[in-house]
């Protein structure tokens, strides 16, 4: 099997770091560890992440989607693909899930179009175990250093990005983990292990 986890949330809800403090965990058990981040992680990617989130510039949502997508389809190719392929094992700041949840729902786009757009882009290599880190949208912009572009979009599009996740954990309850995102830093990092302990051994 693959093991692929990908950390999932609203802005502010500690992806980044939980994701570190995760692969920082696994890898000092000896185990071969890939961190990836999205947008970036490529020549390509890094190219579109300052589109996406450093520019002050208006998009389009579809161009927006179309640029996520275009990012991710590289990441999987050239980085994700071959390391889950040699039996490492990847762990993602961000996803997928993440265009769904601010593309799809939160700029109120199809979102089984954007699902359908990804698909094509990555074939089928999907995140196996999303760790969800739930967080109220005000709390979690509120605990953000530097806004970027999404950030700044605006409290309601995050109250439809955390419906969002909401509703994708209840419909894949086998890929989901939902966590506590307002727990200590430490505390959402080991209930983050406990998990992917159980679902990979």
């Amino acid at each position: 099997m693959t093991r692929y986890a990908a950390i999932e949330g609203i802005d502010g809800a500690g992806k980044s770091t939980v994701a570190a403090g995760v692969a920082e965990a696994l890898e000092v058990r000896g185990l071969e560890v890939v961190r990836v981040r999205e947008p970036g992680g490529t020549l390509a990617g890094e190219a579109i992440r300052e589109i996406l989130l450093g520019s002050t510039s208006e998009l389009a949502d579809w161009t927006e989607a179309l640029l996520f997508a275009a990012a991710r389809s590289q990441l999987a190719a050239s980085i994700i693909a071959p390391a889950l392929a040699a039996g490492s094992i990847v762990v993602s700041d961000r996803s997928v899930y993440s265009s769904l949840a601010y593309q799809g729902a939160g700029r109120g786009l199809d979102l089984d179009a954007v699902r359908r757009v990804n698909e094509a882009g990555l074939g089928e290599v999907w995140p196996d175990t999303v760790v969800l880190l739930r967080l109220d949208p005000v709390r979690g912009l509120a605990r953000e250093d530097e806004a970027d572009r999404i950030s700044l979009a605006g409290a309601e599009l995050h109250r439809r990005v955390a419906a969002a996740y909401d509703d994708l954990a209840a419909a894949e309850p086998e890929r989901f983990v939902v966590i506590d995102g307002s727990m200590t830093i430490d505390e959402v990092i080991a209930a983050a292990i406990e998990a992917l302990d159980s679902r990979w051994w």
